[in-house]
């Protein structure tokens, strides 16, 4: 049944893209963009109920004026831009070490970690089924957390851990052979660093 497993993820993609038809535009989407203020009215009281939103749309109308005085600029303007030098130094920095973490790595060698732990074959597809729901839950602790800490603290502190427990990683792959239980020391510290991930980059 994996194959229906895996093909369940598109029937949240069916359910878009029948429902979204019934939901309005951004009323800021219809003021800002189209510069329609009665539909921009028309979406607020679809989303908010009846009742008097002149200060909504108020704001939406300051959001405007601010948005006309700056430029938008083209992905050659943005890299030559000084003022956004830093910005986008910090961008490349976040995306480059997101690919270069270890995550994919991660998954591509848990089936071989999980196969030398001694799980039973037909076990192993729901042990990585169970990393894959470790990274959800704590993607969805993260927007928790994420307004507590900060995103600095959690990158910090996600990228700081994750390069801890890929330490401890190694040196239960190179010792797994000298001690039996280092195989489990090893799926622990797997789903560790999935967390690590899903909390922190």
């Amino acid at each position: 049944l994996w194959p229906w497993l895996l093909a369940s993820s598109g029937l949240s993609a069916l359910v878009q893209l029948v429902t979204l038809p019934l939901f309005p535009d951004s009323p800021s989407y219809l003021l800002i963009q189209k510069g329609n203020e009665e539909a921009c009215r028309k979406a607020i009281r679809k989303l908010w109920g009846e009742g008097d939103h002149q200060a909504e749309i108020d704001d939406i109308m300051k959001e405007k004026g601010a948005t006309a005085s700056t430029k938008t600029l083209r992905v050659l303007e943005v890299i030559k831009e000084r003022s956004l030098r830093w910005q986008l130094y910090i961008l490349v920095i976040v995306m480059t070490t997101l690919q270069l973490c270890g995550i994919n790595a991660i998954y591509f060698y848990s089936f071989e970690v999980f196969h030398t732990a001694k799980f039973e074959e037909y076990l192993i597809p729901y042990v990585s089924l169970g990393v894959g729901l470790c990274e959800c839950l704590s993607s969805i602790l993260c927007s928790t957390l994420i307004d507590r800490f900060g995103r600095k603290v959690l990158l910090w502190g996600g990228y700081l851990l994750m390069c801890s427990v890929l330490a401890l990683l190694t040196m239960t792959l190179s010792l797994q052979h000298r001690f039996f239980w280092m195989h489990y020391f090893s799926v622990i510290l797997i789903f560790l660093f999935v967390v690590c991930f899903g909390i922190g980059p």
